[in-house]
């Protein structure tokens, strides 16, 4: 589209964002109320429509009034919140969950492409263990024994064991992440592939008559850890999806834009991983009952849930929209 659409299409908004700044006091104090979130949606969309601006109309007049009021858009916002654990709070209990419930069907097809890696491998195993080998690397397959399942209970370092797990999840889900950029297919593969791990493994124990001590060692950190993982892929997805079928934009532009958008759904999963890292280093290998173990299960689920709707009551509570 030319300049003249261009500005048509958005001046509405930047007009509103023009009115938003002449209302804000001009001396040193933080933005209250409910136009924190009102401004800081056309904030954004603001430096994203200058973005486009400057790559398409680089000597027009619309480039330079775009970047003087994303530049004093920038100034109001964050001239005395910038690293304020207020504007944190913020990012946790609306921004992160407003993109979560946004682009639910990346974070949705990712767990379906993990599903379909885990019931494959499921099925291939549960028909033969011996197939445990052609499905998992020997190694791999090698160091897992039914029948030794919680014999090392009470005996782990715990501190090192969570550190290590907490480390592996980010870097799967960074990877996830990354693929992206491989229009997504890096990403496909991953989320099949720990599909097919877990899948592999499920069989194993299931073939022993130990699925009951299995699953109460994998859920209680496993629901968050997992979640987190489909997050993190769904936000690779989203990438990918969007350089392979850009619309009217170049694959370039959406790129830069698209990628900050998954970038914040990844740092919304760095708490996650935490949490589970430290229920699998802390919880997992100690002396609790099975049925405890179901329970915390159970209980971060719970947590899981009223996270989500805490969230999204907030958003609606502060009108909040993503676009």
């Amino acid at each position: 589209m030319n300049s003249k659409q261009f500005i048509q299409q958005h001046r509405n908004d930047w007009k509103e964002l023009e009115e938003l700044i002449a209302s804000m006091p001009r001396r040193k104090s933080k933005i209250k109320g409910e136009n924190i979130d009102r401004f800081s949606r056309l904030y954004q969309k603001a430096a994203q429509n200058l973005s486009y601006s400057q790559t398409y109309y680089p000597q027009e007049d619309v480039t330079a009034y775009l970047n003087d009021l994303v530049s004093k858009s920038h100034n109001l916002l964050y001239r005395d919140q910038v690293s304020s654990w207020k504007q944190i709070r913020h990012f946790f209990s609306v921004t992160f969950i407003g993109l979560f419930l946004q682009q639910w069907k990346m974070i949705l097809f990712a767990m379906l492409l993990f599903i379909i890696g885990a019931v494959g491998s499921f099925f291939s195993v549960a028909d033969d263990p011996l197939h445990i080998y052609s499905v998992l690397p020997e190694n791999m397959a090698q160091g897992f024994d039914p029948e030794r399942l919680g014999e090392n209970e009470g005996s782990v370092d715990a501190p090192m064991m969570s550190a290590t797990i907490m480390t592996n999840n980010i870097q799967v889900a960074l990877l996830a992440f990354a693929g992206g950029i491989t229009f997504g297919l890096l990403t496909v593969y991953l989320l099949i592939y720990n599909g097919i791990i877990v899948g592999a493994i499920a069989a194993l124990f299931w073939h022993y008559g130990k699925s009951y001590e299995f699953w109460a060692y994998i859920v209680p950190h496993g629901m968050i850890e997992l979640t987190a993982i489909f997050i993190a892929g769904g936000a690779g997805l989203l990438m990918g999806y969007n350089l392979f079928a850009p619309g009217r934009y170049s694959r370039g532009y959406q790129l830069k834009q698209q990628a900050k958008r998954s970038v914040l759904l990844l740092l919304g999963t760095i708490p996650l991983f935490v949490i589970a890292g430290i229920i699998e280093g802390f919880i997992t290998p100690s002396t609790l009952s099975l049925e405890v173990k179901y329970v915390i299960a159970g209980l971060t689920v719970i947590g899981l849930i009223v996270y989500v709707l805490i969230g999204s009551m907030l958003m609606k509570k502060n009108q909040v929209k993503f676009v």
